[in-house]
Formats: C-alpha cells, structure tokens, sequence
C-alpha cells in the first residue's frame, strides 16, 4: 500500500501546487482591486458624489481575500499551531497524533463544504443592495476554499502516511513553495 501512496504523492502535489499557482495572483488581483475601489470611494466621496456600489465591491472582495488568502496560509502552515507537545514525542507516536489532527482537520473541511453549500442555497433567493448581485456568489467562497483547504489536507495525509513525521512539519505545510519534479 505504501507503494500505490508513494506513486500517487507527485500527482496529488502537483495539483497542490497549480492550485497555490492560481490562488496566490487571484489574492493579489483581488488585493490591487480593492485598493482601487476603496480609492475610488474616497475620491468620488471628497471630490464628486458617492459612487455606491464602491462599498459593496470592497466589502466583497474583503470576503474572497480572506478566505482564499486562508487558503494559502493553511497551505503554507502559518495558521496558529502549538506544536512543542507533538514536537517533544517520539517519532511514530508524533506521526500518530499529526495523522489524527489532519484527519481533524479533513473531517472539520467536509463539514464546513456542507454548511457552507446548504448556506449558499439559503441565501440564493437573496440580492446585493447596489449591483443587485445574487449573494450565492458571495457566499460561494466558503465551500469553495473549505474544499481547497481539504484538499491540502488530503496531500498532507498522503505525506504523513508515505513521508513519515519528519517531512510535514504541520498541517497544512505542503509542497506548494517547491514543486515536485
């Protein structure tokens, strides 16, 4: 079995890393455009009328920054972790307890996919004020990066499980930086 994992490894990481290659310029354009529209609301707001549909775009794009930039810093590990308990232990034991966080972690993801997909269908019938915008696409972003973020967990188990403890150093601390060969 340990064989198949291994095989399968490079593909999953692969992916990994074209999902953080997509991820990271849509936060960037979404960090530019939200400068500019929040610019564009202070100057329309000192030098002209309000523009009011600025305020909606940012405070929408505040939303999809934040949880596709969650994405990203659960995929590079920076998310807050106390990690000197596991750190202390041997080492199969410290593989046991990270296998059993991550699988944590999966489980908390698949959930958050669920709730986040029936919240999206509750809002459907809902409208933005301004753009009159259906608030499905706002709140896509919830399963939407739950499902990123489950999928980096599922990488993190292959390693964990091929690897072994030494090679992940947390969960969410995969291969994106340094892409398979």
């Amino acid at each position: 079995m340990p064989n198949r994992l291994q095989s399968l490894l490079t593909p999953l990481q692969r992916i990994e890393h074209v999902l953080d290659a997509v991820i990271q310029p849509v936060v960037f354009a979404g960090m530019a455009a939200l400068i500019g529209v929040i610019t564009l609301q202070i100057v329309s707001r000192v030098f002209f009328s309000a523009v009011g549909w600025t305020e909606e775009v940012a405070r929408f794009l505040l939303v999809w920054i934040t949880f596709l930039g969650a994405t990203l810093a659960f995929q590079r590990g920076r998310h807050i972790a106390v990690t000197f308990v596991v750190e202390a232990l041997p080492g199969r034991l410290q593989q046991l307890l990270r296998l059993a966080a991550v699988l944590v972690v999966l489980g908390f993801m698949i959930a958050l996919i669920i709730i986040g997909h029936r919240y999206m269908q509750v809002q459907s019938f809902q409208k933005s004020a301004s753009l009159r915008l259906s608030m499905t696409y706002v709140y896509a972003i919830i399963p939407i990066s739950a499902a990123i973020m489950a999928w980096y967990a599922l990488v993190d188990l292959v390693e964990l499980i091929v690897q072994g403890p030494n090679t992940a150093a947390g969960i969410g601390s995969g291969t994106a930086e340094e892409p398979p060969p």
